[in-house]
């Protein structure tokens, strides 16, 4: 008996002409994400099913769960028993012992679901259901059939080897990273950004980030927060190229010169010129936000439009309809909110204004940083020039 995991997917299999680019692509992601257990697996792929075979009995079975269910492209992950034909009898024989192995007691509901993919074995689905499901009531006297609800489903899949398996764990779903382009993300240290990176890796971009740090008004270990939640995002995402930005000169200089009301939104439309600076030396095709409307002052529709207005590059906001507490319950499921938390502020909430203009109109804000004109160039470019580059992989 072999053991292996089953890889189900969902829209991809929708694909059409397009579905063997996606499914490489899945498969090419779920190596990399197998590769982090410890382990001898290999991956391959067959007509509508990935499996990830296990070459030896010395690996970590939630270890190797935890890394399959953080591929985007897999909705479930089901380990399974492969085994020989060996016929109708040793098929029962074989369901019997794969119950055995996987739970300690078997009074319990259940039903058996078959398919036949391979038309020479004996039995058709329907009397596979009704042998099987005989043979479990002969063994396990506590069992019952329920065919509406039960308590588990024992599939069978008759293929060239047969699987058995009863268990399906949840995948994120979604389309593997890499099939959608890049992406720049803008990543602070609060809750929305990581979640809206993980959003848009989610539909298959791979990202970059861009952090803006402010030294000495933000600590070090604000930095190392942010680092710390591009490793949590990277788990899905992969590799992510962060970019840390000095962004204490440009700050400083907004606040001395410009009015106060309007020192978010201008502040914001410095920080998406330098993003989509690093968005283009990348190949990135869209810049990132965590942001949702109405959030706060700075994410009315009126500030919104207003940082858009310097961008080139069009700006996802993935979070743009999500209230506060649907993006905390998402920030919870994929791990990023107890990081997100921690008491070290960026330079987003230091240099808040006390009263912020709601609804900048785009030509009042034009008209202030022209008060900036010859005093913020040269600290544009050193805040570019002095950028720190660190590379974050899910294997660190």
């Amino acid at each position: 008996m072999r053991h292996s995991f089953l890889i189900k997917y969902g829209e991809i299999a929708i694909k059409g002409d397009n579905r063997k680019v996606f499914e490489d692509a899945l498969t090419r992601r779920i190596k990399e994400a197998i590769s982090r257990v410890e382990g001898d697996f290999y991956v391959r792929k067959r007509t509508g099913r990935i499996y990830v075979d296990c070459g030896t009995d010395g690996y970590d079975e939630d270890e190797v769960i935890s890394a399959l269910t953080k591929v985007f492209g897999v909705v479930g992950v089901c380990p399974v028993w492969l085994s020989e034909d060996r016929g109708q009898e040793g098929l029962s024989e074989d369901v019997i012992g794969f119950i055995k192995e996987n739970y300690d007691t078997f009074d319990k509901t259940f039903k058996v679901e078959s398919r036949r993919s391979r038309k020479n074995f004996p039995l058709n689905s329907m009397e596979i259901n009704a042998y099987i499901g005989e043979k479990i009531l002969e063994e396990f006297p506590g069992a019952a059939v329920d065919v509406h609800n039960p308590g588990e489903i024992i599939n069978i899949e008759i293929r060239e080897d047969i699987y058995i398996y009863s268990k399906v764990f949840k995948g994120p779903g979604g389309m593997p990273v890499g099939t959608a382009g890049k992406a720049t993300l803008l990543l602070s240290g609060g809750i929305d950004s990581p979640v809206a990176g993980y959003m848009i890796a989610k539909r298959g971009a791979s990202l970059q980030a861009v952090y803006f740090d402010a030294p000495p008004y933000t600590s070090g270990r604000a930095k190392e927060k942010v680092i710390d939640l591009a490793k949590i995002v990277s788990g899905y995402a992969g590799e992510i190229e962060l970019k840390v930005v000095n962004f204490t000169d440009i700050q400083m200089k907004i606040y001395d010169v410009c009015p106060h009301d309007e020192l978010t939104i201008i502040m914001r439309r410095y920080m998406m010129k330098i993003a989509e600076h690093f968005a283009r030396e990348n190949g990135s095709l869209a810049l990132v936000t965590g942001e949702s409307v109405g959030q706060v002052a700075s994410q009315t529709m009126h500030s919104l439009n207003a940082t858009n207005a310097v961008c080139s590059l069009p700006v996802y906001r993935p979070l743009i309809g999500f209230d506060k507490n649907e993006i905390v319950k998402l920030s919870r499921e994929i791990g990023t909110y107890e990081t997100s938390i921690l008491p070290y502020e960026d330079c987003c909430t230091i240099f808040v204004a006390k009263h912020p203009v709601t609804k900048p109109r785009i030509r009042d804000i034009e008209r202030s940083e022209k008060l900036l004109e010859g005093k913020i160039e040269s600290l544009y470019e050193e805040a570019i020039g002095t950028v720190e580059t660190v590379r974050i992989s899910p294997h660190d």
